[in-house]
């Protein structure tokens, strides 16, 4: 009687146990550009947020063709809760339109199209790293990038070669990527402002944004910190210190690996990324540049998260899992 029951106990816990077996784990994917992003969308992953290795043995997934130099700069994807993946991009260094295309499993991709987001701004004179969000509260997707207007803001003091740029964070709200709001103003700092990316604290419900003090005249050039309960409230222009070091960095993309919140970003003037780590929702900071491995020459991307399924399997077989760790293609630091 003993081993029947002991049986029947040990067939239950099968029966417990065996989703549980077939949920599959986290993967980390990292999108980015190399050298001048005319090459197109670049890929890499890793298991634990520190080494990440190029998937497509390191060839472009995507290559760039809307846009007036038909670049792929600063690609930024989010994916839906219905799965699909968007991605918006950097097209040119003076366009008034960002790049978009969206896909299921991150191979195949829609026709790309260009989003006029600045196209009733004569004057404005860029549109660099749009981000992605989605706001799972409204369930709608925000669109951030920085823009220049001449003689708009708070004029900000500039190096001689940086002079009559003097950026703010835009954006626009979709729920289609079909139709957009009224381009606003979404960030207005008492500085010069670019790159900035917001991530969601499940813990806190906090939202927090990473931005770059672009100023130059004395020269910023680093990483800071604000952080809202709702989007639609907007962020205050209050940032916190430099989160990053002694270097110009850049390109910020933040990611919550279980209660850890990392931020990595290009040190460009050393050719090298970097990351900082907080382990208390952000408020407190250390640099941990010198733990983390990056393909080689990766250059501002997006961080995010999706599940090791047959999506990542098949991204995986596209150049067989050995090719992936070809020391040609990583960077040690």
């Amino acid at each position: 009687m003993k081993k029947v029951f002991l049986c029947s106990l040990f067939i239950l816990f099968l029966f417990v146990a065996y989703p549980f077996t077939l949920a599959a784990k986290n993967v980390y994917l990292f999108s980015y550009f190399i050298n001048e992003s005319r090459d197109g969308l670049h890929l890499a992953y890793s298991y634990d947020g520190l080494k990440w290795i190029p998937l497509n043995g390191g060839k472009p997934l995507l290559s760039p063709t809307v846009g007036k130099d038909r670049l792929m700069r600063d690609p930024s994807i989010c994916l839906a809760p219905d799965g699909t993946f968007h991605m918006v991009w950097t097209s040119s260094w003076t366009d008034r339109i960002i790049g978009y295309a969206s896909s299921s499993d991150l191979i195949h991709w829609s026709a790309q199209k260009a989003i006029p987001v600045m196209m009733h701004e004569p004057k404005a004179r860029n549109c660099w790293a749009p981000e992605l969000f989605y706001d799972s509260l409204s369930k709608m997707f925000y669109i951030i990038w920085a823009t220049t207007i001449p003689d708009r803001f708070k004029s900000v003091s500039t190096s001689e070669s940086e002079k009559g740029w003097n950026h703010r964070i835009f954006y626009v709200t979709t729920k289609d990527f079909k139709t957009f709001s009224k381009t606003k103003l979404f960030f207005n700092p008492d500085f010069s402002v670019i790159d900035a990316a917001i991530i969601r604290d499940s813990v806190k419900h906090d939202l927090i944004m990473v931005v770059k003090n672009e100023n130059s005249n004395p020269p910023e050039k680093n990483l800071r910190v604000t952080f809202t309960k709702n989007i639609k409230k907007g962020f205050p222009v209050e940032v916190s210190a430099p989160i990053t070091g002694n270097y110009w960095a850049e390109g910020p993309t933040p990611l919550f690996i279980g209660d850890a919140l990392y931020v990595y970003f290009d040190k460009y003037r050393a050719h090298k990324f970097g990351a900082v780590r907080s382990l208390d929702h952000g408020k407190t900071w250390e640099d941990i540049s010198d733990q983390v491995v990056f393909p080689k020459g990766i250059r501002h991307g997006t961080a995010f998260v999706i599940k090791d399924d047959s999506r990542f399997q098949t991204l995986l077989d596209l150049s067989g899992k050995d090719n992936c760790f070809s020391s040609d293609s990583i960077s040690y630091k």
